[in-house]
């Protein structure tokens, strides 16, 4: 089956509120021909303006956040959690911290603002800052924990005298006065202006009577010069106690927008038209706080974020298509809901301000409502037929895609172009390390390797096809899982050939492809003093990438599968879970979290491991991958010996497992390969109900980028265990009972 080729790439710098309307756009109604990246600095973004309530303790923590990573996934939406720091805007590519540029043919950015804080002297080491929002709650999470073991007094400062920073100090009091009551609490509000000064004398009215009433200590028309790890000094030269300071001043651009070289206004945001496009590049958008609207300036409030939302989408498209966007007018007056804490608020519209708890319960209905949209998302694309794409979307490269998108070749006729691929060996440049005698630094029809005397040639393959959607991380984690076997010999990474595969692309996308995945796996073979020395790359329906590998090993010294001897303890470096969680990451069920976690799992490279458990006297060693742990056990055991001498006792309480892999396998969420390999079942031995319990299902969950299960003398593992964390001492090993099976569990 030929799959239609990809002709744009549209890429979205940050989970803004905008953002997040433009992926369920696209999700509900796609453009064929156009792959749509989503890049955000975190994976779970929150909506603004649940955040006091979130503080309040209304809201959960995922109440008031959207899971990028699962709405990605619901939207058939690419996601790569990275930093942007820039734009190189001659080659079209977004810079990234700590990683290469992605390619883009459309950028929008919705990366937020942050609060002008630096300003203020100690704020940044002793300040709970509120924004960048993103990253606020984790911060209070840690600040709320520590609440249990305060005693006395506890004084509270909020500086900043908006509404946001209004709500927050009586979300603040309100929470304290709940969850601390054994505390003399005391909080204040300090604002160098007056409070909501930019909202009508009716609303500061009602904003100091609700303080008041609440005991807020409300200090107008001082800014503050120094904040300290208990106190904070104002401008008229007032020392006063806070044991803490939680800041929300005015927004300040991110930095990075200065060096764009697009137009920004006075405060460094991106200036857009009416369309919300850039009028220096028309390949660029904006919304949200990052943006101002020349035509149309509106204050920073998440409101005028989300009714861009659809405008942006629709414009996005249009651009795209090569159709000139349309121009957008918000609304010139908004109803703004500023909540008390304790179940009232202030209902803002005009010059008309109005308090009461119908006014709470119109914002949580709204805020709820609008959540819903985003939070819990259902798949939108995965059944669908693919379409042709629009024509209109095709430059003159492309369109020879388009023609000949019937009669693609196979065979030789189907690798990826020659100066596509000499352009990505150029930027990769030449492996270091290796002793090879000819690789890329000299390309010819073969590599040529020379083993050294004294050392065996270790070589192993692996390939697969790509379950996330950043292909640098693919990459990586695609290199640790062929070095895999090499490690679990005991033996040195050497030489590695690549075979890549790619979807069908326009020149440049093929070339950002490749090069990303490669770039990926560059990081983990240099470091392993592995060269890459060559490979094949081709063109097919999924991204796909793997490694033939080479090692060397002191002749005689390599570890083997076999060797397990009653008394060994058995030990595992990585947990288990990788399998369930990426077949929910599939159907957009597994949380950000929990991918990220497993994710910096199998970036994990196990050669450490390696040389940690050679040292301490391993004398039989596997990598757990695809069959789990249950079949690679399995394996071991028939490999000690005539299989049928030795057996293992697991211990399922001392299994450990990723984060969420339990509970996904709870609700019956598991990877494919899971049913072959519950064929092995026949060698476990359990207590009564064993296989109802997800422990025991994760002993078959396939594993990528695994950890090393290795058996040493019990004292030994036992010393490895307590100086090294990432190991796990997870069974024993006994004499066999030809009665029973060579798995218990215990």
């Amino acid at each position: 089956m030929i799959h239609a080729p990809v002709l744009k790439h549209l890429v979205l710098v940050g989970g803004g509120h905008a953002h997040v309307h433009v992926l369920k756009s696209f999700g509900m109604r796609p453009m064929p021909g156009v792959r749509l990246t989503l890049v955000s600095r975190e994976g779970e973004t929150p909506y603004s303006g649940m955040i006091p309530g979130f503080v309040a303790g209304t809201y959960s923590f995922e109440e008031c956040h959207i899971d990028l990573a699962r709405l990605g996934a619901a939207t058939g939406a690419r996601f790569i959690q990275a930093e942007a720091t820039g734009i190189d805007r001659v080659q079209r590519q977004l810079l990234l911290r700590n990683r290469p540029p992605l390619a883009y043919d459309l950028l929008s950015i919705d990366v937020g603002s942050t609060p002008g804080a630096a300003a203020i002297p100690g704020a940044s080491e002793h300040a709970l800052i509120v924004k960048p929002i993103s990253t606020f709650g984790d911060r209070w999470l840690e600040f709320h924990r520590t609440l249990a073991g305060r005693t006395g007094s506890l004084a509270a400062t909020v500086v900043g005298g908006g509404a946001g920073g209004t709500e927050l100090a009586l979300a603040l009091r309100a929470r304290l006065g709940r969850d601390a009551p054994h505390l003399a609490i005391a909080v204040r509000l300090v604002t160098q202006g007056e409070v909501l000064a930019r909202h009508p004398p009716a609303a500061r009215a009602a904003a100091r009577r609700m303080l008041a009433r609440r005991g807020i200590d409300l200090i107008e028309g001082v800014g503050v010069t120094a904040i300290e790890a208990e106190a904070i000094t104002l401008v008229d030269g007032r020392r006063l106690t806070s044991d803490t300071t939680l800041v929300v001043t005015d927004a300040t651009a991110p930095r990075w927008l200065a060096a764009t070289g697009l137009a920004c206004d006075d405060g460094g945001f991106l200036a857009v038209d009416a369309t919300l496009q850039s009028p220096d590049d028309p390949a660029i958008f904006a919304a949200g706080d990052c943006a101002a609207v020349r035509a149309h300036p509106r204050p920073k409030a998440g409101v005028f974020a989300v009714r861009q939302g659809p405008p942006l989408a629709e414009n996005l498209r249009r651009a795209l298509l090569g159709q000139p966007p349309h121009p957008f007018t918000p609304q010139s007056s908004y109803l703004a809901l500023i909540g008390s804490g304790d179940g009232e608020a202030i209902a803002v519209r005009g010059g008309l301000a109005l308090t009461g708890r119908w006014a709470w319960r119109l914002k949580d209905w709204i805020d709820r409502r609008w959540m819903a949209m985003y939070r819990d998302p259902a798949p939108m694309t995965m059944s669908r037929e693919p379409s042709p794409p629009d024509p209109a979307l095709a430059d003159a490269e492309a369109k020879r895609l388009l023609q000949d998108i019937g009669m693609r070749c196979g065979g030789c006729g189907a690798k990826v172009g020659a100066s596509a691929l000499q352009r990505v060996l150029a930027r990769l440049g030449p492996s270091p390390g290796a002793d090879v005698a000819l690789g890329l630094e000299a390309p010819d029809d073969a590599a040529l390797i020379e083993v050294p005397a004294g050392q065996t040639l270790v070589q192993s393959v692996d390939f697969f096809r790509s379950f996330l959607d950043d292909p640098l991380l693919f990459g990586e984690i695609a290199a640790i899982h062929a070095l895999g076997d090499v490690w679990a010999m005991g033996g040195r990474p050497h030489s590695a050939l690549a075979l890549a595969v790619v979807p069908l692309a326009a020149e440049h996308l093929v070339e950002d492809d490749l090069f990303q995945m490669l770039a990926g796996a560059r990081r983990v073979l240099d470091a392993a003093g592995a060269a890459l020395i060559g490979g094949h790359s081709g063109e097919g329906a999924e991204m796909a990438l793997g490694f033939s590998v080479n090692g060397l090993v002191e002749r005689g010294r390599a570890l083997r599968k076999g060797g397990l001897r009653p008394g060994d303890a058995l030990l595992l470096s990585k947990p288990l879970g990788t399998g369930a969680i990426f077949a929910a990451a599939m159907r957009a069920r597994a949380r950000a979290r929990w991918i990220e976690a497993a994710l910096a799992l199998m970036r994990r490279p196990s050669g450490d491991a390696a040389q940690a458990l050679v040292a301490a006297g391993a004398h039989a060693c596997t990598d757990v991958t695809g069959f789990g742990l249950a079949g690679h056990l399995a394996e071991m055991i028939r490999a000690s010996g005539r299989g049928d001498e030795v057996a293992v006792d697991l211990a399922l309480d001392d299994l450990p497992l990723l984060d969420g892999a339990a509970e996904l396998v709870g609700a019956g969420i598991v990877s494919s390969l899971q049913a072959e390999n519950l064929r092995a079942r026949h060698l476990i031995d359990g207590p009564e109900r064993w296989h109802d319990d997800p422990r025991a299902a994760l002993l078959f969950d396939p594993q990528t980028a695994g950890g090393l299960l290795a058996a040493l003398p019990a004292d030994q593992a036992a010393a490895l265990a307590k100086r090294d964390a990432s190991f796990r001492i997870v069974g024993h090993v006994h004499a066999r009972d030809p009665a029973r099976p060579p798995i218990r569990l215990v």
